[in-house]
């Protein structure tokens, strides 16, 4: 029975224009941007919780007697949460209805929040952020969807400028909010934030929002057969993105696949993405629901604006990570300076997604896309200019600069992700549309991480070649920054280069050089990353040619 009730729905679209007239017409009793404002606001603390407690790491450490590296898990424990659920909110809302399902996760992020915030030790908020994780996960993925039901095709765009503020603004203001936070109140405080936030949610959601037609009618039929859980399926999801989370959150710490565990993880994640695969397929032969519905990656419009997706997360959260460390570490920034470095990068964007918004009601999404890769990209390549030099100005310039691409992406490429879906799967959509960025997130930090890391070696080991008593330019550098230096212990040298300055004098010639070496490697790093990612982001222009035109007027419809 469930069986026939699925090929019916799936056949909706394909029918005269009569019969899917009736679930086009729906539209919510209250005004669809006291909706989108309503959802945007958990959504908002949610992925602003990805980022804000970055900062706070050290005080968290300090205050639950831990390490610092132990707390990083902090970290780690909400962003597998996170990927699991992500993909699979769209299964659970099948079951119990999109409202309740988001209402469900609004009170366990608030709960959860409450409980990070009074958490005694560290294995308990290790505990409490997996919980938070989890009622984190569906909210996103449910907001998009519901953006997406309520505002007819040629308005959806306005509405994902909303939704678009959430999700790219918050990660960017989150640590300088959370250094705020931290730095003049308590650590416990970024949790406690939540709470009056996700009442409020609760209260207005509760009130304002509601499931359409297909919905209510899809959780009638699937509970008429009654509720069967595909817990085979959900392990392999769990098993899959969690591993997948860890290896990239951890990888570059346990120095990747020379530690058995990251190894194990990796085979993992590999067997269980395979597996899941084929039980998915297999669960579509015999009729039943899958949590992932693979079939969407049959529309050449939804595959490539996964990949889209899957790179502006990687450029957004990497670039992210790698403004603030490089002014903190080689140009002496506080914390609170470097957040301020992108924080009028995220007012840019604030300000422009509106716009982008309402040009995607009346513009071709493929056309915004790609002068948004190619501004990122130009950017980006502005960006490899960076040294040792640069002013405060200059950076905030070129993060604005950046911003403007990013700013004509997020709408578009979630626009483009709906075409030729049908209603029933929009949850589907915005689920593995949101696991894209998550998941581009998590890569586009691990990249930088190792990238760095292993790039600044690559750099310090060609320079060293030429610190050697037998380089003449070494030679003279360090007798000239000899006869700068106060004269130590050491007793004075007579004859050879250095005849006159102390040994004192001389190591501090020769740990000021070495020290100037280590920043120039990692600077050379630093613009090696960059020009990395603009590469990614121009081999992202040509997809868009393989994007179907959308039809007049239906830019991003069902």
């Amino acid at each position: 029975m469930a069986t026939a009730t699925l090929a019916e729905v799936s056949e909706v679209p394909e029918v005269s224009q009569p019969v899917a007239a009736p679930p086009a017409a729906w539209r919510p009793r209250v005004n669809p941007w006291i909706v989108a404002m309503t959802v945007t606001l958990a959504t908002f603390m949610e992925v602003l919780d990805s980022s804000i407690a970055n900062v706070s790491l050290p005080h968290i450490a300090g205050g639950l007697g831990s390490t610092q590296d132990e707390a990083t898990w902090v970290i780690t424990a909400y962003l597998v949460a996170n990927a699991i659920i992500l993909p699979a909110g769209a299964y659970m809302t099948t079951f119990i209805g999109r409202k309740k399902f988001y209402m469900i996760c609004v009170l366990l992020f608030g709960i959860s929040s409450a409980m990070c915030g009074f958490a005694p030790s560290l294995p308990l908020l290790i505990f409490f952020r997996v919980l938070q994780g989890i009622g984190g996960g569906g909210l996103a993925p449910s907001e998009q969807a519901i953006l997406a039901d309520t505002f007819p095709p040629n308005k959806r765009g306005q509405a994902f400028a909303m939704y678009g503020l959430a999700v790219v603004c918050a990660p960017a203001i989150g640590p300088t909010l959370g250094g705020y936070i931290t730095d003049n109140f308590n650590w416990r405080w970024i949790f406690f934030l939540n709470i009056p936030v996700c009442i409020l949610s609760l209260f207005l959601t509760s009130r304002i929002v509601e499931d359409p037609p297909w919905i209510v009618k899809q959780v009638k039929e699937v509970q008429k057969g009654g509720i069967k859980l595909d817990l085979v399926g959900f392990s392999l999801l769990a098993l899959t993105f969690g591993a997948l989370e860890f290896v990239l959150d951890k990888g570059q710490e346990d120095d990747w696949f020379s530690s058995h565990l990251i190894t194990f993880f990796a085979v993992a994640c590999v067997v269980a993405f395979v597996v899941m695969i084929w039980w998915e397929l297999r669960q579509l032969r015999i009729g039943h629901r899958p949590i992932l519905n693979l079939t969407l990656f049959k529309r050449r419009s939804f595959a490539i604006s996964f990949t889209l997706m899957f790179v502006l997360g990687f450029a957004l959260y990497g670039t992210t990570i790698l403004i603030p460390q490089f002014v903190q570490t080689l140009l002496g920034y506080t914390a609170e300076l470097a957040g301020k470095v992108l924080s009028p990068a995220g007012l840019m964007m604030m300000a422009m997604m509106p716009v982008v918004g309402v040009l995607s009601g009346k513009v071709d999404a493929r056309k915004l896309i790609g002068y948004g890769f190619f501004m990122l990209t130009i950017a980006l390549l502005y960006m490899g200019k960076m040294n040792l030099g640069l002013s405060y100005g200059q950076l905030v310039f070129m993060r604005c600069f950046q911003a403007s691409g990013l700013a004509f992406l997020f709408i578009p490429i979630n626009t483009i992700s709906y075409v030729g879906v049908k209603q029933t799967e929009s949850n589907d959509v915005s689920g593995l549309m949101n696991l894209a960025r998550n998941i581009g997130g998590s890569s586009g930090t691990a990249f930088m991480a190792t990238m760095l890391i292993r790039r600044t070696a690559a750099h310090e080991t060609s320079m060293v070649r030429n610190m050697n008593m037998g380089s003449p330019g070494f030679m003279a550098q360090v007798t000239s920054l000899a006869g700068r230096f106060k004269p130590g212990n050491g007793q004075g040298i007579t004859g050879g280069p250095f005849n006159g300055a102390s040994t004192g004098a001389i190591h501090q010639a020769q740990a000021f050089i070495y020290n100037q070496m280590h920043r120039q490697a990692a600077m050379l790093a630093y613009i090696d990353i960059i020009r990395y990612l603009t590469i990614f982001c121009a081999c992202m222009i040509p997809l868009l040619f393989l994007i179907p035109k959308p039809q007049k007027g239906m830019h991003g419809g069902h």
